[in-house]
């Protein structure tokens, strides 16, 4: 009997528990918080998202690169549309009936209750016709936000591009975005999405049965004001940057420049590009699978993406890394009887014969002989086993930031190709192998791979004497300029600068002396320093490469130009980074008319029927005289 009393004891002790719970809660909620009257009244009550302006971005010299359009999504909350016409609706907003029924199911699919987007990015001009007869068509809302617009249409692969929100980053995103919000997908506007997005506001709206608004539920107490996204000051040049897509238009390749005392990128040309415009609207869909089956592949971002071989501009890290290791001076000679010989019956070519020659003539001349026996040297005579001396090779090169990522500001970045001893050991199935085996990599060919960030890294590297800052898009951050700390750190190349002032030399004959290589791109009164590449292509024909800094005292700018299929570095890229060396250095251009029209006229596209004139050769009767040469000529852009 006690225990059945006890047990109805505890019984009556849990319902009494309940019940003041319920009542302190009906008491919080009917007293103490509005928060369930704001949802009751949802009927009248529109919550509606007040998407923050994303942060405008700049060039180097704080002009527009990339700025804000309003536009205007359609909303719908399927319950409440009644009946209405249809085919005026269709024709008001410029879509046909069956898209209309799609997005009509799609919608009461998501949620017969809840607003979703019926039709995304309404212009201000379809906005402006289709505001006067909102009223008609009951259920439907526009609700207000912001697109980007490119102004000059330049820089598409280093700026990017936004789009909506999938399901996976809506999961991954700790319930900051949500259906229907945009996020950077590639360049920049994705490397920086979390600064340049903002924050989000809420709007409680009034609306009547007409759907018209009626103020702000309870004058905006609940109401949170947006936060624009901060804005960025990028590191480009907007004017080289339109000079450098000018000259690579009909190309395939890069441009890269870079601003040695600062890692700061001053152009970034990936070629062909595309017209950022295209990746905004309503076509935007459309306009994207045309780009992305395009043969020529417009949306690969080659500066960061493709590797080449780097030819004979890796000389010049070849050279600098003999001299570290002590087994090559400025004065060290090699005879060059028209190619290097290796072990039994290899036989490496060269260019020409060249007789006795010293390291700076190696650089002038672009000498494969000289860099034979400078590799032999490093490979089989360091009094170590040749594999670890390539070890230490290896090593030695990769302090130029080759072979790994630089770290670069933008998504999607690769780290080339230089190879480890294990893949050669695999190959020939022993470890006893010396430099004969892997000769090719003496001039920069063979297994090597490098993007062109990396080319115009090294030549920033040779520019500074010895180290180089992380290569960067972004120069500053914010009103306040924000720098960010990894881009002022100094990167040492482990070359004492002593080495460098005969490479150099020899990279200022290569442009300024007759008989160097890139002397037909010779900038007067500019001590430009660079070296030729032409680079052997097993799927066609040679690509066309060409580094260098200048001017030679106190650099300003490095540049590495690729133009894929385009043969000898000095008929195509050496000229190609003389126009944008000049333009930068003086802001204009003083070449002949006929030498800059041949580089924009040109189409070099494989299957291209228009063939380029060949470039007319110095000391030949046709070059014209210094003075015509020096004649200023206004390069108009758009």
């Amino acid at each position: 009997m006690n225990s059945f009393f006890a047990r109805k004891f505890v019984v009556q002790g849990i319902f009494i528990v309940i019940a003041i719970i319920l009542l302190a809660r009906l008491f919080y909620i009917q007293v103490i918080t509005d928060e369930y009257i704001l949802s009751a009244e949802n009927n009248v009550i529109r919550r509606l998202p007040v998407y923050p302006a994303r942060g405008v971005i700049l060039d180097r010299k704080e002009k527009i690169l990339v700025q804000n359009e309003p536009v205007y999504d359609l909303m719908v909350i399927p319950r409440e549309v009644k009946p209405f016409d249809t085919l005026e609706f269709c024709k008001l907003i410029g879509i046909d009936k069956a898209r209309f029924d799609r997005q009509f199911k799609k919608a009461k699919s998501y949620s017969p209750y809840k607003a979703s987007i019926f039709e995304k990015q309404l212009s201000v001009q379809i906005y402006a016709s289709f505001q006067e007869r909102l009223s008609d068509f009951s259920g439907f809302f526009v609700q207000n936000r912001t697109v980007r617009r490119y102004p000059d249409s330049l820089g598409a692969h280093f700026l990017g591009y936004i789009g909506e929100v999938n399901q996976k980053v809506i999961a991954n995103s700790n319930g900051f975005y949500n259906q229907g919000d945009y996020h950077g997908i590639t360049g920049v506007e994705k490397s920086y999405e979390e600064l340049l997005r903002g924050q989000r506001g809420v709007q409680n709206l009034m609306v009547d049965a007409l759907n018209r608004p009626k103020g702000h539920y309870a004058d905006g107490k609940y109401d949170t004001v947006a936060v624009a996204g901060e804005h960025m000051i990028s590191s480009l040049d907007k004017e080289l940057q339109r000079l450098g897509e000018r000259l690579m238009k009909n190309k395939i390749g890069s441009i890269v420049a870079i601003e040695p005392a600062t890692g700061e990128i001053l152009s970034f040309v990936s070629s062909p590009g595309y017209d950022p415009n295209l990746m905004v609207g309503r076509q935007r869909g459309n306009n994207y699978m045309a780009l992305l089956n395009d043969k020529y592949k417009p949306m690969f971002v080659r500066p960061i993406q493709a590797e080449y071989p780097p030819g004979s501009i890796f000389k010049v890290v070849n050279a600098l890394v003999a001299q570290q290791f002590g087994v090559i001076n400025d004065k060290t000679l090699f005879f060059c009887p028209g190619g290097y010989r290796y072990g039994r019956r290899g036989w490496m070519g060269c260019t020409h014969v060249h007789g006795a020659t010293d390291l700076r003539r190696s650089i002038q001349g672009s000498c494969n002989t000289y860099y034979g026996y400078t590799y032999a040297r490093m490979i089989d005579q360091a009094g170590m086993r040749p594999v670890n001396a390539y070890k230490r090779w290896r090593n030695a090169v990769s302090a130029f930031g080759i072979g790994s990522q630089l770290g670069i500001d933008l998504p999607g970045e690769r780290r080339g190709l230089l190879p480890t001893d294990e893949l050669y050991t695999k190959r020939f199935k022993s470890d006893k192998w010396g430099s004969s085996y892997t000769i090719s990599l003496s001039i920069g060919q063979g297994e090597l791979g490098i993007t062109p960030l990396q080319m115009a890294n090294v030549m920033a590297i040779v520019a500074n004497r010895g180290f180089f800052y992380k290569p960067h898009l972004i120069k500053a951050i914010g009103d306040k300029k924000v720098v960010k700390d990894e881009f002022t750190i100094k990167n040492d190349a482990g070359i004492d600068p002593k080495y460098f002032e005969a490479v150099i030399q020899g990279m200022s004959d290569v442009v300024n002396q007759g008989g160097g290589t890139g002397y037909y791109s010779k900038i007067t009164n500019i001590e430009m320093c660079g070296k030729t590449g032409t680079v052997q292509n097993p799927h066609g024909k040679d690509h066309s490469v060409f580094v260098a800094f200048a001017p030679r005292v106190n650099p300003k700018i490095a540049i590495a130009v690729v133009v894929e299929n385009a043969g000898f570095g000095s008929t195509w890229s050496a000229p190609i980074a003389s126009l944008m060396v000049e333009k930068y250095l003086t802001d204009s251009i003083s070449r002949p008319k006929y030498y800059i029209d041949r580089l924009l006229e040109a189409n070099l596209l494989p299957g291209a029927t228009v063939k380029p004139k060949a470039p007319k050769k110095a000391g030949s009767d046709t070059v014209n005289t210094q003075g015509e040469i020096n004649k200023p000529i206004a390069l108009t852009t758009r």
